[in-house]
């Protein structure tokens, strides 16, 4: 299965006709360089030989890798005085515009309750949001796109490293014409938004950072090491630096103090990716929740060999919004999800959720139940009965009506550990009738 895809296309091409420019390359994760062990030298070979198929027009030079291109935007700074334009990420969507990526919908955070045991190592919440208006429906399975944004601190120690004012405003500009704006940032905005909303600041930077980051250095010895992370022969060094310990971006700047003090703000969309949305699936049903979306979520916290623990953006930024202090906004919308429920109402399912990924059967089982279903089997695992039984009054209550059948592990309460793929393996008489005589349908998420 080695590069199976690249071998598969290979072939096909060839056999349609097409002749190789180069033979194939295939990159290996393994490799003490990675894949860019194969792909630097493949890609040299590859311009020279379309150099020499396709000559450029006289008067055209190559550039050299040692030039730095012009950033993809220009940035305008306005004057103190200019009027300020009431804008955000935050603005409520269009009238009848289903949210959207580009447009997502501004849902009140409802509440936020902790549901493991406060001694519980882990803290996992309970999340509700209110998206009354927002014209969003969904059923069982789907998913909740959330768009995060970066810590307060992190804002201001990012603007200080590179000596910019947040309250400074400016508008974009591409570079080139045809070149559109970024989606999500209005226009004017100030560099507290762009640093706050858009620049993901918290993410491990990649390779095309250092590369960048590495021009606008004045510092030699800055500029040797930037250089050594943006080559082919130090990856393996780059992946200690970064990618093990999971270092963030604004970790590394501080690392080159003498080159981020030099960088040019408009070249901070080109240097920095913009926050991606998090995907969590839907812990609750329409039918029982109206006008509500629930997430179970795992604050995301780990330590690695720098000091400081490394914490989940989304996680983190969710745990700390606290509803009952006032109106508290999330920008989010909804995806159809990979999970599909049966439609007949007598097709019995079978779910395996262990931890938080007992979510998506949560809204299953909400649904189900609220359509008069009771063929509802729920193998439940965690750590402890007493730390982490998410929902446990809720499957309590639906045993005890007949909707639901609830099977439990719990791994750290006796001795020897017990998971759920033992549960299943002394349910193998329930699940086998489930399965070949009722045509049961099993799902297993977490």
């Amino acid at each position: 299965r080695f590069n199976f895809v690249a071998k598969k296309l290979h072939k096909r091409v060839l056999q349609l006709g097409g002749n190789p420019l180069l033979p194939v390359a295939l990159g290996d994760d393994q490799h003490d360089l990675g894949p860019d062990a194969v792909v630097d030298p493949w890609l040299l070979a590859l311009w020279g030989k379309i150099l020499a198929l396709y000559p450029l027009p006289p008067g055209l030079e190559i550039i050299s890798p040692d030039v730095r291109l012009p950033p993809k935007y220009t940035l305008h700074y306005l004057a103190e005085d200019s009027p300020h334009p009431d804008g955000g990420l935050l603005q409520s969507t269009a009238p009848r515009a289903v949210p959207s990526e580009l447009h997502p919908f501004a849902a009140r955070m409802v509440s936020n309750q902790r549901v493991t045991a406060e001694s519980h190592f882990q803290d996992v919440r309970l999340i509700e949001f209110d998206v009354t208006g927002s014209g969003i429906t969904f059923s069982a399975g789907d998913v909740v796109m959330i768009q995060p944004q970066n810590s307060p601190e992190d804002v201001q120690q990012f603007c200080q490293l590179l000596r910019l004012d947040p309250d400074r405003r400016f508008v974009l500009k591409p570079t080139e014409p045809g070149t559109s704006l970024p989606a999500l940032l209005p226009q004017p905005c100030t560099i507290r938004h762009l640093v706050t909303h858009y620049l993901d600041i918290s993410c491990v930077p990649r390779r095309s950072f250092f590369e960048l980051l590495s021009y606008f250095s004045t510092n030699e010895l800055e500029r040797e090491k930037l250089q050594e992370f943006s080559s082919a022969q130090g990856q393996e060094e780059l992946y200690s630096y970064c990618t093990r310990p999971r270092r963030t971006t604004l970790e590394a700047l501080w690392d080159f103090p003498h080159t981020t003090c030099a960088v040019p703000p408009e070249y901070l969309l080109d240097l920095i990716p913009r926050v991606r949305p998090r995907a969590f699936s839907i812990a609750s049903s329409m039918l029982a929740h109206p006008d509500r979306i629930q997430i179970l979520m795992a604050v995301v916290q780990y330590k690695t060999r720098l000091s400081k623990p490394r914490r989940g953006l989304c996680s983190t930024w969710l745990a700390s919004l606290n509803p009952e202090q006032g109106d508290v906004r999330v920008p989010l919308w909804v995806k159809k999800g990979g999970m599909k429920f049966p439609a007949d109402p007598d097709t019995p399912v079978i779910m395996i959720g262990p931890g938080t990924g007992v979510a998506p059967f949560r809204a299953a089982i909400q649904e189900r139940v609220a359509q008069g279903r009771r063929g509802n089997c729920l193998f439940f695992g965690c750590r402890q009965k007493s730390k982490d039984f998410y929902c446990q009054a809720e499957w309590e209550e639906l045993v005890t009506k007949g909707f639901l059948t609830l099977i439990t592990a719990f791994s750290r309460d006796q001795e020897e550990k017990v998971y759920v793929q033992h549960r299943i393996r002394e349910n193998r008489g329930l699940v086998w009738e489930l399965l070949s005589h009722r045509s049961a349908h099993i799902y297993l998420a977490g």
